[in-house]
């Protein structure tokens, strides 16, 4: 079959999020540069700065997100141009400088008060409040998520941060648990189990709720019932949210019968249809 080359009018899937994760860390790197320019590069500022925690947690942030070893754009990894360890380690960053922006810019507005804040930022050109968004929208780009979106035409589904692909000629199964592989089995050895989801915890009636979750799968599943709005829930349900397993029941493998492969919880509808399609090819297979 014929591939599609990949040219800077059509990039590879992913792309955008190398470019974006660059993009900040040119934005944050260009912003500090500059207010060391304000204060001077003497010897004694840069022995200050070697000497601090902040600072040298901040270099190892710059490097990584401005430089991204081991990223690469590639069509089977749609979500995950990243590494594993790349990703959680500028969640981590990302998280730390985010607390620190915050807790920063929170004891000046305590100290100056709202109206010298007010000025502050407008003499910094919005930095105080734009320092923190860069900081959550690495987090928000580096977030737990499956390899790729549902499709069912190719057999492939995602169920929150898993994700598992079907082949109906070698009957196998991968999982991926993010850009991590769990491993190969057996589709004939798949199973979905569905939990027992109270009524009174979702706020739906009680008719509802048992067609959502233990309702026969269909073997055709379509764009618009994932598109369907999911009902409203409180936030009582949303701590208790139910939580699909797939099960691998191997009986020739001693020691390794009726194990738990993942446990994901429904959280959308789009992860509640793709759990119904994949336990009707797994019951088709």
């Amino acid at each position: 079959m014929a591939r599609t080359n990949e040219t800077r009018a059509n990039a590879a899937p992913g792309a955008g999020t190398v470019f974006a994760l660059r993009a900040i860390g040119l934005v944050i790197l260009a912003r500090w540069l500059f207010s060391m320019s304000d204060m001077g590069f003497s010897l004694a500022t840069l022995t200050a700065m070697a000497s601090s925690p902040w600072v040298c947690i901040n270099l190892v942030f710059l490097f990584l997100i401005i430089f991204l070893p081991g990223a690469r754009a590639r069509a089977e990894r749609p979500f995950h141009p990243l590494p594993q360890w790349l990703r959680q380690a500028l969640r981590l960053f990302a998280l730390l400088g985010f607390v620190f922006a915050v807790w920063s810019v929170g004891a000046f507005v305590w100290a100056a008060g709202w109206r010298r804040a007010v000025t502050t930022i407008a003499a910094t050109n919005g930095w105080l409040v734009a320092a923190p968004a860069l900081y959550a929208a690495v987090m928000w780009i580096c977030r737990p998520r499956a390899l790729w979106r549902t499709n069912t035409a190719a057999r492939r589904y995602a169920i929150g941060r898993y994700a598992v692909a079907l082949d109906l000629v070698t009957r196998t199964a991968i999982v991926w648990a993010e850009s991590r592989k769990l491993g190969q089995y057996d589709s004939r050895e798949l199973s979905v189990r569905w939990p027992d989801v109270p009524a009174t915890r979702s706020g739906m009636p009680k008719a509802a709720a048992a067609t959502l979750v233990t309702e026969p799968p269909v073997a055709g599943v379509t764009h618009a019932s994932v598109a369907a709005a999911a009902p409203r829930a409180s936030l009582a349900a949303w701590w208790h949210r139910p939580k699909v397993e797939l099960l691998w029941d191997s009986p020739a493998a001693a020691g390794h019968n009726r194990q738990t492969v993942f446990r994901a919880p429904l959280v959308t509808e789009g992860d509640r249809v793709a759990a119904r399609a994949l336990d009707a090819m797994l019951q088709q297979a």
